[in-house]
């Protein structure tokens, strides 16, 4: 990043060399890095390509209703940031210029360790560092969004499954009155998820 493009940048170089001089000497861990805005891709294969470090940036499969229909995206679990392995004292100054990296996480002078255990768990999600495939889970209750045919934006709440017809009943508000209609299931997505139930092991108890 160019020095002229932060405009904390002095503040940021003073907070980055007191941390330095803490963590030289710490063996290799995780940290989280936060990226530009729809910069995660970028710059986890600049530190993979150019400085050969290890990156974990894991990602989702999803279906995203539009004016367009249904399509398929690739989105990542956590937006802005990134997971990446290294001897922090050695690489710091190298890490925060990538392109594409805001900064690293961190807590006034202190940035935390990512424990392995969270990463690892993260992996069992992840194998091979591939997108996750999700799909929306419909159920009766689901809320849903109607992204192709004669309903085209239309929200309502599934009533009933036909999975022999790959068709799903819904109810949902159409001319002012409330009514039951029957879509195609490939024409649906659904509102009401998140990533703890995309993800059951990050699920966290109350």
């Amino acid at each position: 990043m160019d020095r002229l493009e932060h405009p904390n940048f002095e503040g940021l170089t003073e907070i980055y060399l007191r941390i330095s001089d803490i963590q030289t000497f710490c063996p290799p861990a995780w940290y989280c890095v936060r990226t530009q805005p729809k910069h995660e891709h970028i710059a986890a294969a600049t530190l993979t390509r150019n400085l050969s470090l290890e990156v974990f940036h894991p990602r989702l499969k999803l279906e995203r209703a539009t004016r367009r229909g249904v399509v398929r995206v690739v989105e990542p679990l956590f937006p802005c940031y990134l997971f990446v392995r290294c001897s922090l004292g050695e690489r710091l100054d190298e890490i925060r210029y990538v392109s594409g990296v805001s900064s690293l996480v961190h807590f006034g002078q202190q940035i935390p360790v990512v424990p392995d255990p969270v990463i690892e768990e993260l992996r069992l999600c992840f194998e091979a560092e591939e997108p996750m495939s999700v799909e929306d889970r419909l159920y009766p209750g689901a809320e849903v969004s109607v992204a192709e045919g004669a309903f085209l934006g239309f929200s309502g709440i599934v009533v009933r499954l036909l999975p022999a017809r790959q068709r799903v009943q819904i109810l949902l508000e159409f001319l002012g009155r409330t009514t039951i209609a029957e879509v195609e299931r490939k024409s649906l997505t659904t509102e009401n998820y998140c990533v703890a139930n995309l993800v059951p092991s990050l699920a966290m108890t109350a």
